[in-house]
């Protein structure tokens, strides 16, 4: 049951016929991996735990810099130096006392990831390369859980959900393969911080979607942003039957 507490504080979201008592309830059972405490992760985790989702995995090896101030609104001055997950928890507890938080400060590998990701209902993957993101989705995948995924560099930002428990779901090999050994980074090609704000934010979105049961998800669809104009495009993306990760011929 809500408290009465909780009550007051999600009451603009359970005004919501799309949410509702039931809604919100299932949000305080739900579990949500968050990858990455940067520049997307910063809202998505901020939202989520404003929004009441019961328990947040934050996973991130990283620290705070100077430079990440510009976008990864979490953090602050006083964060410089420490550890990303830190920063985010006092960040977080703050904002919402009653979310249970569950710290990963090392970078996770196979065994690891595969068990991060079975203890939650769905994956938000806020990372910053190729081969976090690959991994990720092979872990949501083996494991049934849906992926949210997003990624912005420069003035333009992607956001698609990949949903392993619908067989007209791609994933994210599906769409992007084996992506490129020179893919640049924010540190090397730049970022403007509100784009980073507005995908981190329709992640976060989704996960309260996907969690309270209401609305459409992006499942095969891809979102795309151009800052430069401020114009969304979406493309259709359907199963790649011989993908490595989710294809028929690999189930």
């Amino acid at each position: 049951m809500l408290t009465d507490q909780e009550l007051l504080r999600y009451s603009r979201q359970i005004l919501l016929q799309h949410v509702d008592i039931d809604g919100q309830l299932r949000l305080k059972n739900a579990r949500a991996l968050i990858v990455g405490l940067g520049g997307l992760g910063a809202p998505v985790a901020l939202y989520l735990a404003a929004a009441g989702v019961g328990e947040l995995h934050l996973a991130d090896f990283d620290t705070v810099d100077l430079t990440n101030l510009q976008r990864q609104i979490i953090h602050d001055t006083d964060s410089v130096g420490q550890t990303k997950v830190d920063s985010a928890l006092r960040r977080l507890t703050a904002i919402n006392p009653e979310v249970k938080l569950l710290a990963h400060r090392t970078a996770l590998d196979a065994d690891s990831l595969a068990a991060a990701v079975a203890a939650v209902d769905v994956v938000l993957d806020c990372s910053d390369n190729f081969s976090t993101r690959e991994a990720v989705n092979v872990a949501c995948f083996a494991a049934g859980k849906p992926l949210i995924s997003g990624a912005a560099i420069r003035l333009e930002g992607q956001l698609s959900v990949f949903d392993p428990r619908r067989a007209d779901s791609p994933c994210y090999h599906c769409l992007y393969g084996h992506g490129s050994d020179t893919e640049l980074t924010c540190s090397e090609a730049g970022v403007v911080g509100p784009l980073v704000g507005v995908v981190g934010s329709l992640q976060a979105l989704e996960a309260l979607k996907l969690l309270a049961g209401f609305g459409e998800p992006l499942v095969g669809r891809l979102l795309l942003i151009d800052a430069l104009t401020t114009r969304f495009r979406e493309l259709r993306v359907k199963r790649d039957p011989g993908c490595s990760v989710c294809g028929t011929q690999h189930g």
